[in-house]
């Protein structure tokens, strides 16, 4: 039996290992995996202000106290305390047993084939070329490309160029939604190549795949697996907002491993060595220039079900004009609150996978959501609107995401985006002035 592949790379839970108890604990013997329990109390230094036990959970890394809940365990029949931070993910108790692979990780098995049929403009080959440079001395890179600018092409070059390194890879995004657009440009762009496409729900294979595309949760599974992770979108929430995350993606890192970040909205808490900044479209067309419309009462009208008029009318000349169209809303309340039978997603919707294919494949016209497709989505001659865009949801870097949706095709690089409001703010106001500061550039 080729123990290494339940093992390899990956944290798991001893109960979802289908092994004799006997097998595993010669493999402990043997110093080929370490058993360590799922949660840790680590007893206060004396100096410390804390006089009761900080936790950690050694899958996620946590350590906050609010995360941690102790209750009586019928599996251990005892007080045992549990992570709730990652409780999504299966629980992980002081009880739980965890494994780890000690032993060397296996090369890759396959021989990729770069398939992809496309071609790069001029920015686009000196943005790989430039990456490539970065991954050949061992730095982590950032590329800085307006939405619309080709990263995922972009990415492939650098990829094609790690794979004939030998190199296992991570792509690590924060929404289900991008892995989702980017499996089958992957599965497309390298042929004969293992991709393990890994989310809520997903099938969780056996071994490692040459490249890994992955939720950054999902990294928590991972230690030590990777020679290079590639944070896409990596300013986006949650990964921006939570440590843990951040950990994972080191933790799931070789010891001489590198990670390298893509975003159209970099913010300043970003870490890397060297840069690639693409200020246009692979298209060459200017981004799409937000305009501000007036909607004062826009939560008096929809609580009584009630469309406002000047979001009915732009929402039936998209119709009329049989242009795909998403309406985002600051809350999934709002969202449920809007009259009539349009599709609408959120992050919990069970069907946003499937409505966002219908969308893309003109079955519906549109799409009512809250901003979890503000990234990761690519629709040919698509329109948008949002609904309260004064609202403190939309950052400056969401709306800038958002806008970006619109006019990404060669043959459609135009569209109307459309800022309905009760009053301008500040963000507001940022995102517009950046995206007329990138055309200008």
């Amino acid at each position: 039996m080729n123990y290494q592949e339940y093992f390899e790379g990956k944290i798991q839970d001893r109960k979802t290992i289908h092994l004799p108890d006997n097998e595993i604990q010669q493999l402990v013997e043997q110093d080929l995996i370490v058993s360590y329990p799922g949660v840790k109390a680590i007893t206060p230094s004396r100096f410390s202000m804390l006089k009761s036990p900080i936790f950690q959970c050694m899958r996620c890394q946590s350590t906050d106290p609010k995360k941690f809940a102790t209750h009586y365990c019928l599996n251990c029949a005892k007080n045992c305390t549990y992570c709730r931070h990652c409780l999504s993910m299966g629980k992980v108790a002081q009880c739980t047993q965890l494994l780890k692979w000690k032993g060397t990780l296996s090369s890759i098995q396959d021989t990729p084939l770069f398939t992809w049929q496309g071609s790069y403009s001029t920015d686009q080959r000196r943005a790989v070329d430039e990456w490539i440079v970065s991954c050949n001395q061992g730095k982590s890179h950032l590329v800085n490309a307006v939405c619309g600018a080709g990263k995922t092409e972009i990415m492939f070059g650098a990829i094609q160029h790690l794979l004939t390194l030998n190199k296992r890879i991570a792509v690590a995004c924060p929404r289900t939604d991008v892995i989702l657009e980017l499996e089958p440009r992957f599965q497309d762009a390298f042929t004969n190549c293992r991709i393990d496409s890994l989310y809520g729900g997903s099938e969780k294979p056996l071994g490692l795949g040459t490249i890994t595309l992955a939720t950054t949760h999902q990294l928590y599974r991972f230690h030590e697996a990777f020679d290079v992770v590639i944070i896409d979108e990596a300013d986006a929430f949650p990964y921006s907002a939570d440590q843990t995350l951040v950990k994972a993606v080191k933790k799931s890192l070789k010891s001489d491993g590198v990670i390298h970040m893509i975003s159209a909205t970099p913010t300043k808490n970003l870490l890397f060595d060297t840069e690639t900044v693409l200020p246009r479209r692979f298209h060459q067309h200017p981004l799409p220039v937000p305009r501000y419309e007036k909607l004062l009462t826009y939560e008096k009208s929809l609580k009584n079900k009630k469309i406002p008029p000047k979001l009915a009318n732009w929402i039936s000349k998209q119709i009329e004009s049989n242009c795909p169209f998403l309406v985002f809303f600051p809350s999934v309340r709002m969202l449920e609150e809007f009259p009539g039978d349009l599709k609408r997603v959120h992050a919990e919707h069970p069907m946003r996978k499937n409505y966002v294919q219908l969308l893309r494949n003109g079955k519906i016209p549109g799409l009512l959501t809250t901003t979890i497709l503000e990234r990761g989505i690519t629709i040919r001659n698509l329109q948008v609107a949002v609904v309260g865009a004064e609202q403190a949801i939309f950052t400056k870097e969401a709306l800038i995401q958002i806008a970006g949706r619109v006019g990404r095709a060669a043959d459609a690089p135009t569209g109307d985006v459309v800022f309905f409001h009760r009053g301008v703010t500040e963000e507001m106001h940022r995102a517009k002035k950046e995206i007329e500061k990138l055309n200008a550039l």
